[in-house]
């Protein structure tokens, strides 16, 4: 017999709609990374409705461009500007404050979104691929974060980070050993730096994100919501919540997480995910190894020193 009152969790209000006070970003620079596509670009949407002047960061200046475009025609947007940034490069994540404090002010709220991810068996990753994802999510994140703490020291100015995690952060994550071990030191950031930077007034949060479909998701990812789901379904059926995120969701998580409204609130990492991270049957299914599940054949012995 199946359960007919199944309902899940109810839609969100619909996009436009404010979590919080006209106004309460206006005269505040918001420096998003990633923030020319997908969730970066959402998130970035909720804090210009909010009045704040945008810094979107990101590697690909056509992208940039036309999500800046499309941010400055967001009702209740203040000024918006991009920059082409590498994170990895310290020197550059240097002059895109500089030009960010020059042009609108030093950025009040720093958004770490930018990231880098692709699937893989452990024993498969090469150095370079390891040191691909790990610079970029996290000494990345540590190069943008270290650059708007000092200046926030050196000037005596409150300021708010939010950082973009993953949940196997805490859970681990097969198939994605080199995402998860960088968004566990991510997380750890979070925890580490509320502690040290909190009698300055610099707060701390993370942001972790559950399946928030969009029309920038790569390839593995989509192809990840058509294994859950075959036929070209949307994987709603193996969400507790019985559907999945819309990207505003998360912008109006990121910018409570960063607002005066909740200043107490530090060195914490916020899940919004309609609980599917802790998801669990009450009989294990089989275990699949990840190389199976990802259509690759048994490891090449000649492989072990690439």
């Amino acid at each position: 017999m199946t359960d007919d009152t199944r309902r899940g969790l109810p839609a969100p209000p619909p996009l436009g709609a404010a979590a919080l006070p006209p106004g309460t970003y206006a005269g505040q620079v918001v420096l998003v990374t990633g923030g020319g596509t997908g969730l970066g670009k959402a998130i970035a949407a909720e804090f210009a409705r909010l009045g704040g002047d945008l810094v979107i960061a990101g590697r690909r200046a056509g992208q940039l461009e036309a999500a800046r475009e499309e941010l400055a025609a967001v009702p209740g947007a203040g000024r918006v500007t991009a920059a082409v940034c590498d994170i990895r490069d310290p020197e550059r994540v240097a002059e895109v404050f500089d030009a960010a404090q020059a042009e609108l002010g030093l950025p009040a709220v720093l958004v770490n979104n930018a990231a880098a991810n692709f699937p893989s068996p452990a024993e498969d990753l090469s150095p370079n691929a390891w040191r691909a994802v790990v610079d970029i999510t996290l000494t990345g994140t540590w190069f943008m974060t270290r650059e708007f703490g000092r200046r926030h020291l050196a000037e005596g100015t409150a300021g708010s980070i939010v950082n973009i995690g993953a949940s196997y952060a805490w859970t681990g994550g097969p198939g994605f050993a080199h995402s998860a071990a960088a968004k566990a030191g991510v997380k750890n950031l979070v925890e580490t730096l509320a502690v040290e930077w909190g009698p300055y007034g610099i707060q701390i949060n993370g942001l972790v994100p559950g399946l928030f479909p969009h029309a920038d998701m790569t390839e593995d990812i989509r192809g990840g919501l058509e294994r859950a789901a075959p036929g070209g379904g949307d994987g709603n059926g193996r969400q507790p919540a019985l559907r999945v995120g819309a990207p505003r969701e998360l912008g109006w998580a990121a910018t409570f997480l960063a607002s005066p409204y909740a200043r107490f609130v530090t060195g914490h990492t916020l899940v919004v995910d309609g609980a599917n991270w802790q998801r669990r049957a009450l009989v294990s299914p089989e275990v699949v190894p990840v190389r199976e599940q990802l259509g690759h054949g048994p490891f090449d012995q000649g492989r072990r020193r690439a």
